[in-house]
């Protein structure tokens, strides 16, 4: 059973982090909708959703994506490079325990969960001003990863994402095209964030140019609405920790 973690939009979204982006409006309750549609897209795709409790004081807590590194035998609970957000892993470590053994990034390691990918068998890590470098040689102890350098961006996976074992889809001006990849449309920077189940992706309505260049190269796309959410430099990918639940094999 695929289990999604998710939690829901804080009131307090507004007040969110923000590294790259111009500060701007956020209306939180049509965020909130385009949250319970992106879930309901879970569902359909056959995730199980599992929500974590509401926290209106942590404003970026809706991003569960930066507080884990799941594995197939693991999780790690990462420690965020941001302060405001280091308390956003209790909930996540509590839900996780249930599925993995946990292990834990220390201080004075910083590791966001964005900046960790698999492609395959084979997982990444951007180095970052979320992600340290003694955060990545403590990750390195529970996880064989690969360091790649990115700029520009806020996570690694704002960069460039997985869409298939072998394929990834890129914005060069972001990060150098070290996989067989799909390029963003240079007209849509952030559309290299999407989220990949089974041979589905869930990809930003926002960005149909590129939806059109991954459907030309043979990929299915669900698109779902996450403008709101992209003002608080969040994508797909960031809105849940997806884990297989094994005692259901």
């Amino acid at each position: 059973m695929r289990v999604a973690i998710t939690r829901p939009v804080p009131p307090t979204l507004q007040s969110c982090e923000l590294t790259h982006l111009a500060r701007e409006p956020i209306d939180v309750a049509r965020a909130a909708e385009q949250h319970a549609e992106y879930e309901s897209l879970l569902e359909e795709l056959g995730c199980v959703v599992r929500r974590l409790p509401l926290r209106p004081d942590l404003p970026d807590s809706v991003f569960v994506e930066d507080a884990a590194i799941v594995t197939d035998s693991i999780a790690v609970i990462t420690r965020p490079g941001a302060a405001s957000r280091r308390a956003e892993t209790e909930d996540v470590a509590e839900a996780l325990r249930e599925y993995r053994e946990l292990t834990f990034i220390e201080a004075p390691g910083t590791v966001d969960g964005g900046d960790v990918l698999r492609v395959g068998g084979r997982w990444f890590v951007g180095r970052s001003s979320r992600t340290n470098d003694e955060g990545i040689r403590q990750l390195r102890k529970f996880i064989p990863v690969e360091v790649v350098d990115f700029r520009g961006c806020l996570h690694l996976k704002s960069a460039v994402t997985a869409i298939d074992d072998d394929t990834v889809i890129l914005n060069p001006q972001w990060v150098d095209p070290i996989w067989p990849h799909v390029v963003v449309d240079p007209g849509e920077p952030f559309a290299a964030n999407v989220l990949l189940i089974d041979n589905m992706l869930v990809a930003p309505a926002a960005f149909p140019h590129t939806i059109e260049r991954l459907a030309r190269a043979g990929r299915k796309i669900r698109p779902v609405d996450a403008s709101e959410l992209a003002k608080a430099e969040g994508g797909v990918t960031c809105c849940c920790v997806i884990v297989e639940d094994r005692s259901f094999v």
